[in-house]
């Protein structure tokens, strides 16, 4: 699963002693608990808001607004990332004294900014009026719709990405938590848009239009944020050399985000071109909580890159290492805990959420928790190779990854539809699984696994695949009768899974470790 050389021994001391004052640990773990949050009421938006768009639009047309969505990610590609070079750039310079440097960095932002403006612009133009159509074929009803609507949608990409600037400097600062209630508020205000978009029959160009006032809104409010809580927020006219660094590295950076978007996002557009948007809807909903699953964990183990950054930046490799052993061993809790309650609730969520029909099967299922895993330990990874600043090798070894399943996920799909579709899914990012911790003991200036850490490694897998699997073959005996009783089976299996994982899984020493970090990140969270 990629938890490579982690768990065979504790860590050293160094690793594993509280930061100065528990600063690093409160502020990622306020900044986690403000994201996860924050996503919590993306997932109640979204699990209200669904069955109104799919009523109101129908199974076809919701499987066009996936596909739509997800093209729409591929604009990333072409604002040259200013944002995450911003972020990863302040997060080693935070504790630095020089203001004005930092300045000049939010001023290399922008500049680059627009100077990708032009670019961006005349892609979304192809996108909204030739890719999209040639991959969606909508029919001669729905062609005006679907090219406006992308058309919306790069206006709101343009205004995200300009907001952006100042969230990534809170991100960049570990000051991420001071947005908490703040982005949940733009979620719930995102869904009560769309929903009234569609009640007011505007179909796809409605919600199209409600994402990009909730994009501008956003916008606004980061902007408020920053001022108020980081003193030197400004921008300064850099010199070249600066915005050269800056692009140099966006560059990097951007051709890695679109490489993982189509490692990431291009599930649903190669199974729509080739089954039909239908089928989109199907997978879409089936794969609904593994997504969520996931998206909570980025969040999570993102509140602690910034931490991690000011530790490169001060070149303390051994804690950084630390941090990256436990960011791990977390990561394998969660993934085991929460698949396993997946596969075991999902059939009757999806049943008793939008009606049985949308469920794609239990293999179906068993395969998206296990992409799921798979993508969890590829971004931690990912995120540890971006924080130290040298993104080049893992945006070559994601170039292989997208060919992989450009080249074998396609005639899969074709082959054997959606059993197919993540086969090929599994089969590219196994490639990242590999190579992406190689970089990180590379950057971090480790050895190579010995072979006991790929012993308790294995032994982790094998735990998760046995729970995993009985998951699953157990999931078509619960047939809760209601939203009630369906609450408290999972309350219920939820801690029984986790005792379980953890009583089976980690060492006794790293259990040890496990309990006293996840113990010392809820008092931090209290004591705030």
């Amino acid at each position: 699963m990629g938890a490579d050389a982690v768990l065979a021994t504790p860590p050293p001391a160094v690793a594993t002693r509280p930061d100065a004052g528990g600063s690093l640990t409160r502020r990622a773990s306020l900044t986690a608990a403000g994201s996860i949050l924050d996503y919590a009421a993306k997932a109640l938006v979204y699990l209200v808001v669904t069955p109104v768009l799919v009523t109101g639009l129908g199974r076809t047309v919701y499987g066009i607004w996936e596909m739509l969505a997800r093209l729409g990610g591929y604009m990333t590609v072409t604002d040259g990332r200013p944002t995450e070079a911003l972020r990863l750039i302040i997060a080693q310079k935070q504790g630095d004294a020089d203001d004005g440097a930092k300045r000049r960095v939010v001023g290399a932002a922008m500049a680059v900014w627009l100077l990708m403006l032009p670019l961006t612009l005349v892609v979304g133009a192809v996108l909204a009026w030739w890719l999209a159509p040639l991959l969606i074929q909508p029919g001669p009803g729905l062609l005006g719709d679907v090219r406006i609507t992308f058309a919306i949608l790069v206006l709101s990409f343009l205004i995200t990405s300009l907001g952006l600037i100042p969230e990534s400097v809170l991100r960049g600062m570990n000051l991420g938590y001071k947005r908490m209630g703040i982005q949940a508020a733009l979620n719930l205000l995102g869904g009560a848009l769309a929903a009234g978009a569609i009640w007011q029959g505007l179909g796809l160009v409605g919600l199209g239009g409600a994402q990009t006032l909730r994009a501008a809104v956003t916008g606004v409010c980061f902007w408020l944020l920053v001022r108020r809580f980081v003193s030197w927020w400004g921008a300064k006219r850099p010199a070249r050399i600066e915005i050269r660094a800056l692009f140099g590295m966006s560059l990097w950076l951007m051709l890695g985000d679109a490489l993982a978007k189509i490692l990431l996002a291009s599930d649903v557009l190669i199974l729509g071109a080739i089954i039909a948007p239908a089928a989109v809807t199907t997978y879409a909903l089936t794969s609904y909580a593994a997504r969520t699953a996931v998206g909570i964990h980025v969040f999570a183990a993102g509140a602690a890159i910034p931490g991690l950054g000011g530790l490169l930046g001060r070149a303390e490799l051994e804690r950084a290492a630390g941090v990256r052993r436990e960011l791990l061993l977390l990561t394998w809790l969660f993934v085991t805990v929460v698949g396993t309650t997946i596969l075991l609730w999902n059939r009757a969520f999806i049943g008793l959420w939008i009606g049985p029909v949308n469920y794609a099967g239990t293999a179906i299922d068993l395969l998206v928790v296990l992409v799921a895993v798979q993508t969890a330990f590829v971004r931690t990874d990912a995120y540890i190779i971006d924080a130290t600043l040298r993104p080049k090798a893992r945006v070559l070894f994601s170039a292989v990854s997208a060919a992989v399943l450009i080249g074998f996920g396609i005639p899969l799909t074709r082959l054997f539809g959606l059993p197919g579709l993540c086969a090929g899914i599994l089969a590219a990012r196994g490639i990242q699984s590999v190579a992406y911790p190689i970089l990180v003991h590379r950057a971090l200036g480790r050895r190579p696994p010995r072979s006991g850490a790929v012993t308790a490694a294995i032994r982790l897998a094998v735990v998760s695949g046995i729970l995993f699997v009985a998951a699953a073959a157990l999931s078509r005996r619960l047939t809760p009768g209601g939203w009630i009783e369906w609450s408290i089976g999972v309350a219920v299996s939820f801690p029984l899974v986790a005792g379980t994982a953890l009583l089976l899984g980690p060492s006794g020493e790293w259990r040890r470790i496990l309990l006293g970090r996840m113990r010392a990140m809820l008092r931090l969270g209290k004591a705030s």
